[in-house]
């Protein structure tokens, strides 16, 4: 049996889409790329906007029309944020949720005997229900393993649909992640990447918290970097940002969820910080690991409700003052199910793009002039793909983007450089 998976949205996603492409390999099925004929096609949804939706229904309309005697399967974040709406989907076959994801295999089968002709299995999210298990032990694509620990949000920011779609936070354990962490470096990978949904609940739940669990991974034999998924600078405490500097092995590059620059428009989103309260953790994170170590990654939604020009002026002079390396820009998307969806003063489209573009050329400009700045130094990376027998791409500590000239590496090498010229995308690196 042959089965095709297609994933959009997260890293949580795409690891969890990874694990259960290794749960289907385990029970005989093959794995085949999107586009080639299989007897199951499973997508897995997201539902950050609507066009998450309109993206899963579109491939699902397609996987049927194409492969009509196929099984198709609707999961992830979509159906449980919307089971009804979802349940209505008569291309999908098999629909399940964000939940219980072993159970899949069981409601492919069903189809795939005759004993059902369609399986709805949406489970709904439940205060005090456990983390599921969904191990990963390689990733295809990356030479870094993304490691899930944590699932479910338990704010309610007033743009986000996730807490609907996920459930409360959950933790993994201990236990669990370190002996993947085990695995993973005994097959070979140096850089693993801790995803979640909530990251900095992590432990909230259990008694334990983030930090404890980046010591302990640390002291992974052959874990050499360590690097986090997003956080909220409000969860982060002095106490947690002078613990992650000890550990050598933490990549000093975070991704600190802003949203806005402009506190008034924060405040609207229902955030639990001001602009001035971010700046002081992002402070106290270049004083912890050095202003000329760390770099900093951010979101930013432009044109959110009742935005006015003035304050998006204020959030792009806040966001450009902060020179990040990275910002991901996003034109506010109306979704239903969440508060804001009914707010007074939406943003016309073609405001919200203008706004889009123009705070998408102010932080490039940014980004080409910290990596400028970078020519000349050393630094650390991790080769990636191979663009010829001797040159790579890859990422520093700082997730700066590079092209490598390494004779005699390989992918996988974490190799030092001199770094060169910033070409627009990527910097110019030779190995040492």
């Amino acid at each position: 049996m042959r089965v095709s998976f297609y994933t959009l949205g997260c890293k949580v996603n795409q690891n969890e889409t990874g694990a259960l492409a290794q749960l289907f390999e385990a029970n005989g099925y093959t794995i085949v790329p999107t586009g080639e004929a299989a007897d199951v096609y499973v997508v897995n949804s997201c539902t950050v906007t609507n066009f998450g939706d309109q993206k899963s229904r579109k491939w699902l309309r397609r996987a049927k029309r194409e492969n009509p005697g196929a099984v198709t399967v609707l999961t992830g974040c979509y159906p449980q944020a919307f089971p009804k709406e979802a349940a209505e989907i008569a291309e999908a076959d098999v629909i399940t949720g964000s939940g219980n994801r072993h159970a899949i295999l069981e409601d492919v089968q069903k189809v795939l005997d005759g004993t059902e002709a369609r399986v709805v299995d949406i489970r709904p999210h439940h205060k005090g229900e456990q983390f599921e298990e969904l191990p990963m032990d390689r990733f295809a694509e990356h030479t870094r393993a993304f490691v899930k620990v944590e699932d479910g949000c338990n704010r309610q920011c007033a743009y986000c649909v996730i807490p609907r779609a996920r459930g409360p936070v959950r933790s993994r354990s201990e236990a669990s992640i370190l002996q993947e962490l085990h695995r993973l470096s005994a097959s070979g990978y140096k850089e693993v990447v801790l995803t979640a949904i909530s990251l900095p609940s992590y432990g909230k739940d259990t008694g334990t918290c983030l930090a404890d669990l980046i010591e302990k991974a640390a002291a992974v034999p052959g874990i050499q970097r360590i690097r986090l998924g997003s956080l909220d600078p409000d969860m982060l405490t002095e106490e947690d940002i002078a613990r992650m500097a000890a550990v050598p092995q933490l990549c000093p590059q975070f991704h600190l969820s802003l949203q806005s620059g402009c506190t008034k428009t924060l405040r609207a989103m229902r955030r639990p910080y001001t602009a001035e309260q971010y700046a002081k953790i992002a402070d106290r994170l270049r004083q912890a690991f050095g202003a000329d170590q760390l770099s900093l990654t951010t979101d930013v939604i432009v044109g959110f409700p009742g935005e006015t020009e003035e304050d998006f002026e204020e959030s792009m002079a806040f966001v450009t003052g902060q020179r990040f390396l990275k910002v991901h820009v996003f034109p506010y998307s109306r979704r239903e199910g969440t508060p804001a969806y009914d707010f007074p003063d939406q943003i016309p489209e073609h405001e919200k793009e203008a706004r889009s573009h123009r705070m998408t050329e102010a932080v490039e400009q940014v980004r080409a002039e910290l990596a400028s700045a970078q020519c000349g130094r050393q630094a650390e990376v991790l080769l990636e793909t191979p663009l010829s027998a001797t040159l790579f791409t890859g990422y520093t500590k700082q997730y700066l983007p590079v092209t490598v000239s390494a004779p005699g590496h390989h992918t996988g090498d974490i190799v030092k450089v001199i770094l060169g010229e910033w070409d627009g995308k990527r910097s110019r690196a030779q190995a040492l």
